[in-house]
């Protein structure tokens, strides 16, 4: 069964309720054969990216960059996951109040140098998630998740 792996830091309640819109369209009834499984991005191994067949990534924009939480996480996988996950599909999903730029560029280069394929636009919310913000996080999920259907 493929497998898709959610790295995320959800340090704040905007960032909560967008990580359960993720999760919440991942394991949409509708998407049969795929297992999600949710790792805090301080938690992660290189085993749990290996085991995975795609990813989303979860990340606050912290003062221009992402997370550091989500950038250890990175620096905990990328050699040993270098050659081995090429190819993969993945998302990102990002909450900034301002300046999310760097964090784009620096996920953007990181997922470039691992071979990843980006498989969705990103979703990148200021302020407060709405409706609508939230709707695109789950779209985000069901996308990433149904590309993994086998």
């Amino acid at each position: 069964m493929p497998t898709l792996l959610i790295i995320h830091h959800t340090p704040s309640p905007f960032m909560q309720a967008m990580f359960e819109a993720v999760v919440s369209g991942a394991t949409d009834p509708e998407i049969e054969g795929v297992e999600v499984v949710r790792r805090a991005a301080l938690a992660v191994s290189p085993a749990d990216v290996l085991a995975a067949d795609g990813y989303l990534l979860g990340t606050p924009a912290n003062l221009g960059y992402m997370s550091g939480a989500l950038k250890h996480a990175f620096d905990v996988i990328y050699y040993p996951c270098l050659d081995s996950t090429r190819g993969r599909p993945f998302g990102l999903y990002l909450h900034g109040n301002e300046g999310t730029e760097g964090a784009e560029r620096a996920v953007t280069s990181i997922t470039t140098g691992l071979g990843w394929a980006k498989a969705a636009d990103y979703v990148v919310v200021s302020g407060k998630p709405g409706k609508d913000d939230l709707e695109t996080c789950w779209e985000l999920g069901a996308t990433v998740a149904a590309q993994l259907m086998q």
